[in-house]
């Protein structure tokens, strides 16, 4: 063999390989940039929420009438769960209410007008000045997409063919492995896991909350009505729905015996006050009283959050009576009031 057909050859062989790999990648779409949807990559884990939901809305088709909004809580409500709406889920893992103009102008910006209704998921942890005062946006995952020939770099890089190695083997199993995995059409599940593993997160959630969320650091963040009030004055055509997530009774009392009750009937208070009523999940009920509706006490299963978007589409009949309550104004007194009581309840029961 010449040098030369040698070299041929071997160079052949490495754009075969390149070729191969950056076809595997495409099909795969780790990254859904080409919108790609199919049984062999149908467990997804999750690489960069903001940057895969926001490729996803750029590079596809996006004529979605609603926009659901919120942090990682929210990414367990399956969008395709909304009666009468059509709903595009871009709640991403700690999200601030400080970026959620920015998503939703991006979104308004993809679609090319502003959307129907808004659905905005509420967590009250997120409401101190720690985990809210801090500007946050969208800029620079918009800046990445800009990047001259963006998707079709991401075919060469050896990460993606990773992930896309793995995603094919967690989809063949039809298994999923991790604490959020997507599917094709941004429908997350979560790993079941035994109900000893599930009061071991749930302690540990309750532990990082008391010194961190709920801690003597926590200050009520004084601007918090007024981000919201943005939202509002720059969509004055759309409907907004907004909800409390609900968080399991025991990170509830946590909240409670960390005097953060004032706070949270406060943050109920600005959030009527600018939307004219929110559906509260976030109390003691029959489905937050189920520890095995959580897998760490702060991040319910999907089956919880269809029971919200039902509650949400107005079909309360398939909702347990007491989970979810729409609350306004005139009847926020009474509605905390309630809450009050059970809260009593549960102090009392601990002691």
């Amino acid at each position: 063999m010449t040098y030369k057909s040698f070299v041929i050859k071997v160079m052949t062989i490495l754009l075969v390989c390149v070729i191969g790999a950056a076809s595997f990648v495409y099909i795969m779409d780790p990254m859904w940039t080409f919108g790609q949807a199919h049984r062999y990559n149908d467990v997804q884990t999750v690489i960069d929420e903001r940057q895969q939901k926001t490729n996803a809305i750029t590079f596809q088709p996006f004529e979605k009438d609603t926009l659901l909004i919120g942090s990682s809580r929210s990414t367990y409500i399956n969008q395709n769960d909304f009666e009468g709406m059509d709903v595009y889920n871009f709640a991403v893992s700690n999200m601030s209410v400080r970026e959620y103009n920015s998503f939703i102008e991006y979104a308004k910006q993809e679609r090319g007008k502003e959307f129907e209704r808004i659905i905005i998921g509420l967590d009250f942890f997120k409401t101190s000045v720690d985990q809210s005062a801090a500007p946050r946006s969208l800029a620079q995952y918009e800046k990445k997409i800009d990047e001259r020939f963006y998707r079709f770099k991401n075919l060469l890089s050896w990460d993606l063919l990773k992930y896309s190695y793995e995603n094919f083997k967690m989809s063949k199993a039809n298994t999923v492995k991790e604490e959020r995995n997507y599917n094709g059409n941004n429908v997350a599940e979560a790993m079941k896991i035994d109900p000893e593993k599930t009061k071991q997160q749930t302690d540990a959630k309750i532990e990082k909350f008391k010194e961190v969320f709920y801690g003597k650091t926590y200050k009520y963040n004084p601007d918090y009505a007024s981000y919201l009030a943005e939202l509002k004055k720059n969509n004055p055509n759309t409907e907004f729905i907004v909800f409390t997530t609900p968080i399991s009774t025991p990170l509830f009392q946590a909240l409670i015996e960390s005097n953060r009750l004032p706070d949270y009937e406060r943050w109920l208070g600005d959030v009527v006050s600018v939307f004219g009523g929110v559906h509260n999940f976030m109390y003691p009920n029959t489905v937050t009283n189920e520890i095995s509706n959580y897998f760490d006490g702060h991040h319910f299963y999907p089956e919880v959050g269809t029971l919200i978007a039902k509650e949400l589409s107005g079909k309360e009949k398939d909702v347990p009576a007491d989970f979810g309550e729409y609350v306004t104004a005139g009847e926020l007194k009474q509605h905390l009031a309630t809450i009050h009581t059970k809260a009593e309840k549960l102090v009392a029961v601990k002691k």
